[in-house]
């Protein structure tokens, strides 16, 4: 492995001036040596000479950026096209590709795997917290909800028992969107109208119970509250024996 190594650094640096791509990299991935065993192996199968730059580069692979290419040590680092050029494609293609993903994890130190693909790595984005007014919104959790929701410590004993409570529904991955269109999920469309949003109850369909009415800022408000509300602790998942 230490002559293959060896051979490609020569072959790297014996390449004829031609193709090449400025690469932007973390000086992690520099100290490491991952570039060191990586890079040739790109050139030694496309002829395209990569070189490192500090700044200005047409690809910068680092700590953030558009596309998760590896992880390791805690970290995972992105790649970001900064200038479109038929090498820069052709390197971020084959950093994401079957080879490329197996390239970096080929690399080792000490005997052991430094990093490992992440390319497909879901991302997660960090979503805008609620603009609305939290206070207001506890106020109208307890009132308009709170005659069939257990809301908090002040309505314990007072919700309704087929109704899941806030902090349960907490629990839910998706219970922002829950809450933001809680008025047309059942049983809330039949009682419940939304000022400029819902239509008006069909004279043929009154409510059967005193219908919820709010605003859109009532509702901002609502969800802003809830994002304060302390998810329920279910305790570890069952394992059967």
């Amino acid at each position: 492995m230490q002559r293959l190594g060896l051979i490609l650094a020569l072959w790297f640096l014996a390449m004829p001036a031609g193709a090449q791509v400025r690469l932007q990299a973390s000086d992690v991935l520099q100290d490491t040596g991952l570039l060191k065993h990586m890079l040739p192996r790109f050139s030694l199968k496309t002829s395209v000479r990569v070189q490192r730059v500090p700044d200005t580069g047409d690809l910068r692979l680092a700590e953030t950026g558009d596309l998760p290419v590896l992880r390791g040590g805690g970290q995972v680092f992105y790649l970001t096209v900064l200038q479109e050029t038929p090498e820069a494609r052709r390197l971020a293609d084959w950093l994401l590709s079957k080879v490329g993903q197996r390239t970096i994890g080929a690399f080792k130190r000490d005997g052991h795997a430094v990093y490992q693909g992440a390319a497909g790595l879901a991302v997660e984005v960090a979503e805008a917290p609620p603009e609305g007014d939290a206070v207001a919104g506890e106020k109208l959790s307890y009132r308009l909800c709170g005659r069939c929701h257990v809301v908090g410590e002040r309505n314990l004993m007072k919700g309704v028992g087929s109704t899941p409570s806030f902090s349960l529904m907490r629990t839910f991955p998706d219970w922002r969107r829950r809450f933001e269109a809680f008025f047309v999920l059942r049983p809330h469309p039949s009682f419940t109208q939304i000022d400029g949003v819902t239509e008006a109850f069909p004279p043929s369909a009154p409510p059967v119970i005193s219908p919820l009415r709010m605003s859109v800022d009532d509702l901002d408000a609502l969800v802003a509250f809830v994002a304060t509300v302390a998810p329920a602790d279910l305790g570890a998942p069952l394992v059967h024996q």
